[in-house]
């Protein structure tokens, strides 16, 4: 019970009231005890009642229940307040794709540039390259949903949003060979060739799934 008083005393928005040690007894054999038997040992369990401390939550509440933004904005038709909290969560999409920029698998920093033009340019390629990307992976998340369909992810647990980095890793291992005149794609596994059939005809013809009249 000692335990318990203690917990209660550490809860900041609730508390433990009507504390009891309720006793249980153990007998040797099933069913109900005559006046006669002995337990054999005897076990113990503390029941409490756990009250919510509505001043303390209700203080919370109103600290935590403020979101302060600060915009340039000043024509609430053009932007409300709704909206302004909606584009605020979006950025962190746009920031997800800057770090995928960054990302040292991008290679962009082993690229000298001279002028200023282009590195400029080069910023217009990558932001290029990560929209085909973002196309891309929401392509394939869009197949996974209307087919109600998942594939494994890198802990090889299904999963409907995968990321196309992800898909990119798993088919690294893939190769073309060309052997006397003839094209053959090799390493392209029964999981590559389930992930395939969630891209276009123009991929699958790509790994020579399907022909090029087909």
């Amino acid at each position: 019970m000692s335990a318990a008083q203690k917990l209660s005393k550490k809860m900041t928005w609730h508390e433990l009231l009507d504390i009891q040690t309720v006793e249980k007894r153990h007998y040797g054999k099933a069913g109900k005890p005559s006046k006669d038997d002995l337990p054999q040992r005897l076990s113990y369990r503390v029941t409490g009642i756990v009250i919510p401390i509505d001043s303390e939550i209700s203080a919370q509440s109103i600290r935590c229940g403020r979101f302060v933004l600060a915009t340039n904005v000043l024509d609430s038709e053009r932007l409300s307040a709704d909206r302004a909290l909606r584009e605020y969560k979006a950025q962190q999409d746009v920031e997800r794709g800057f770090r995928f920029l960054k990302d040292p698998f991008f290679f962009a920093s082993s690229v000298f540039l001279k002028s200023p033009k282009r590195v400029a340019a080069l910023g217009m390629i990558m932001s290029l390259c990560l929209l085909v990307y973002n196309l891309g992976q929401r392509q394939l998340r869009q197949a996974l949903a209307q087919k109600a369909q998942a594939i494994p992810d890198q802990l090889g647990k299904p999963t409907a949003s995968p990321t196309l980095r992800w898909v990119f890793q798993c088919f690294m291992a893939v190769h073309l060979v060309v052997f006397q005149g003839v094209q053959q794609v090799v390493n392209l596994t029964d999981e590559r060739q389930h992930i395939l059939q969630f891209f276009s005809e123009a991929c699958r013809r790509y790994y020579l799934l399907l022909t090029p009249d087909s």
